[in-house]
């Protein structure tokens, strides 16, 4: 995926699947980290969300990192903040009380500049991403992150229906990045509702009528839910302090 097909969507304005809130599952789910007010959240690939608003609100200090600086400036604007700007080597960090976003590319960001990450909230990144780059954008996501926990969005649906993004992303696969480090809990599964100028690559969601499947996901302790149709999971990451629990049989999918 070229840099210039994220610029291109943000020159165009084609923000289909950004939302005028906070997300449901961000705000119904994250007490599940545990985190304390003024503890700093990480969102990876963060476009100019408002979900970043809305950690903000609860107290936390947040720590952004975008590649589009329109979306930067957007979320800056729309924030009524002018942020302090500064160079940070081959990155442009963007500050304001309780926030800094770091524009350019996500690989070039590192630990030192983020100083302690308490939690990770992925929201939009992995899902993002096509298969041949997802396994170096979540190792560099740990090496910034360390073993703290993590909240993702992941979206399933036949892939064949299109070509993405957002992507799909099977429990297997999260399991995949993740099940060295962490344990994985699905916390939530809901049908992903998109507004009218949602796209699945360029294929506008509306169109799409031959997205339905089955599938089942089980969780551990929970009861097996089945459903028809796209499905927004949200899985919770912790940090593994054990080898007794296996973390990949808290998520099946079939």
């Amino acid at each position: 995926m070229e840099a210039d097909f994220w610029h291109q969507k943000w020159e165009r304005g084609e923000l289909g699947f950004h939302l005028s809130e906070a997300n449901p599952l961000l705000v119904q789910h994250f007490s599940a980290l545990g985190l304390q007010r003024g503890q700093t959240v990480l969102l990876p690939l963060c476009g100019k969300t408002r979900d970043m608003v809305w950690l903000l609100e609860q107290g936390y200090q947040v720590r952004g990192a975008e590649l589009s600086q329109l979306a930067v400036e957007a979320f800056f604007a729309e924030l009524g903040v002018t942020p302090e700007v500064s160079v940070c080597g081959a990155l442009t960090c963007y500050q304001a009380e309780s926030i800094a976003i770091y524009c350019g590319d996500f690989f070039s960001l590192q630990a030192d500049l983020l100083g302690t990450v308490d939690a990770v909230y992925d929201r939009a990144a992995l899902v993002a991403l096509p298969p041949d780059m997802r396994s170096a954008y979540t190792r560099h996501l740990r090496a910034l992150s360390g073993h703290a926990p993590q909240l993702l969005i992941a979206y399933e649906y036949d892939q064949l229906a299109a070509d993405g993004p957002p992507f799909a992303i099977l429990p297997e696969e999260v399991s995949q990045h993740y099940a060295d480090s962490h344990q994985l809990h699905l916390l939530d599964a809901a049908f992903f509702v998109a507004g009218p100028q949602a796209t699945i690559g360029n294929q506008p969601v509306a169109q799409m009528q031959d997205w339905r499947r089955g599938f089942q996901i089980r969780a551990a302790h929970q009861r097996c839910i089945e459903f028809s149709g796209t499905l927004a999971g949200l899985f919770f990451h912790q940090a593994q302090h054990g080898a007794d629990d296996d973390p990949a049989a808290h998520v099946r999918c079939h």
